[in-house]
C-alpha cells in the first residue's frame, strides 16, 4: 500500500550529514513506491511556541508562520521521519521547535502511525544518541496511535560529506524501503 511519507530535515547546513541520511531514506521509500516529501526547516520561518494552548481550542496555532503548514502536512502523513544533527546530546533546536509547534495535533484524528529518527553526530559514542532518541520518543509517546518504528544513528561525522560511504546510509535506505 502506497504511504505518504513526510521527512522533516532539521539540519541548518544544506547537504549536511543528517540531510544526506534523510535523502537515503527518501530514495528507499520512493523506490518502494511511496510518496515522499521532504521539508527543510532551514528554509522556513518558524517561531517558538507561546504556550498559550489556543491551538487545542482552535485546532491550529495562532502564530501565522510556516509551522502551520508543516503541522498540517504532519497530520496527513502516514509516516513521519525526523532527521537531525545531534547538538549537545539532543535534537537540533530547529527540530525541537517544530515538535513543540505540532501541539495542535495532540487531540486530533492524525493519520501518522509510525515515526522514524535519523541522527548524525561528531561523536561516535552510543550515549551521544541517547538524549536525541529520548526527546523524539517523548514526543511520539504523546500520540498513542504512533510508534517510534526505527532509528539510524551515524556517529563520527562532523564535516559536510563525512557520512559518505558509512553503513548508516544503507541502513536508512533499507529502512525507507521497508516502511
Amino acid at each position: 500500500m502506497k504511504k505518504k511519507v513526510l521527512i522533516i530535515s532539521s539540519s541548518p547546513r544544506k547537504g549536511g550529514n543528517s540531510e544526506t541520511l534523510a535523502a537515503s531514506f527518501a530514495r528507499g521509500a520512493q523506490e518502494a513506491g511511496h510518496l515522499v516529501e521532504t521539508v527543510y526547516l532551514r528554509e522556513k520561518q518558524i517561531g517558538f511556541c507561546k504556550g498559550c494552548f489556543a491551538c487545542l481550542k482552535l485546532g491550529r496555532c495562532v502564530i501565522n508562520d510556516d509551522a502551520v503548514d508543516i503541522v498540517a502536512r504532519m497530520h496527513d502523513a502516514d509516516v513521519l521521519v525526523f532527521a537531525t544533527p545531534v547538538y549537545y546530546y539532543c535534537v537540533s533546536g530547529q527540530l525541537k521547535t517544530i515538535l513543540d509547534r505540532a501541539n495542535p495535533l495532540y487531540d486530533t484524528d492524525y493519520t501518522f502511525r509510525k515515526a522514524y529518527l535519523l541522527a548524525t553526530a561528531a561523536e561516535d559514542a552510543a550515549e551521544t544518541f541517547e538524549g536525541t532518541e529520548k526527546a523524539v520518543q517523548g514526543w511520539v509517546d504523546c500520540f498513542p496511535r504512533c510508534t517510534l518504528a526505527g532509528t539510524v544513528f551515524a556517529g563520527g561525522v562532523n564535516e559536510v560529506g563525512d557520512i559518505t560511504g558509512r553503513p548508516a546510509l544503507e541502513q536508512a535506505y533499507q529502512m525507507g524501503r521497508e516502511i
